[in-house]
């Protein structure tokens, strides 16, 4: 063999191995992209999450789809399981306000009246939430609804748990991790919009 052709061939093991260890790192990148996706169940919302409440933006949620389809469905459970709708406020309220008995003196309407109207804004909002631009647009109109509430990020946080811990409930092992946090993040979103379609619309009012 000559000296050219042994260089050739040096020259080509070199371009396999790093072309080996190129394929390796993608597969290392990749696998890593699949636990995250698995961890989190698909879910992807970007600036908004299950954890914290963001209220200085208010941007379209986009959920990922199959955790978006999956809280509508747990909602639809939910809503079957129970009598009625009107029970369903019922339950709803009532978890509400016994996680937090103080918030009662923010409503001044009758507790039936008040139960539906959860309800069917609850209703509302998870109906929509396969529809980035149609959830922003109820979201905004619940939240100019709402001016006369000071709405907080704490309150968000009594609010979204009693929820979530109801839904857990009721749903038993149906509530997947996917689930909860679908329904946290999404409760995040539309408490952090209240507060912000507030701030911003009292600064226009003192212009």
């Amino acid at each position: 063999m000559s000296v050219e052709e042994s260089g050739s061939e040096l020259d080509m093991e070199e371009q396999d191995e790093e072309q080996q260890i190129d394929y390796e790192e993608d597969e290392e990148e990749s696998s890593s992209e699949e636990e995250d996706e698995d961890s989190t169940g698909g879910f992807s919302a970007g600036i908004y999450g299950p954890t914290e409440v963001n209220d200085t933006v208010f941007e379209e949620l986009h959920m990922g789809p199959d955790c978006a389809e999956e809280v509508r469905e747990l909602w639809s459970c939910f809503l079957l399981g129970a009598e009625s709708r009107e029970v369903a406020g019922e339950a709803i309220y009532a978890a509400l306000f016994d996680a937090a008995p103080s918030l009662q003196s923010l409503f001044k309407t009758p507790r039936a009246v008040m139960a539906m109207r959860f309800m069917n804004g609850l209703n509302q909002i998870i109906c929509s939430v396969t529809d980035p631009k149609a959830l922003k647009v109820i979201v905004e109109t619940l939240g100019f609804q709402h001016l006369d509430l000071e709405v907080t990020v704490p309150r968000v946080v009594i609010f979204r748990d009693a929820i979530v811990d109801l839904l857990s409930v009721e749903m038993g092992d149906r509530f997947t991790k996917r689930a909860r946090d679908g329904f946290s993040t999404l409760l995040n979103y539309v408490g952090g919009a209240y507060i912000y379609v507030r701030v911003k619309f009292s600064e226009r009012l003192k212009i």
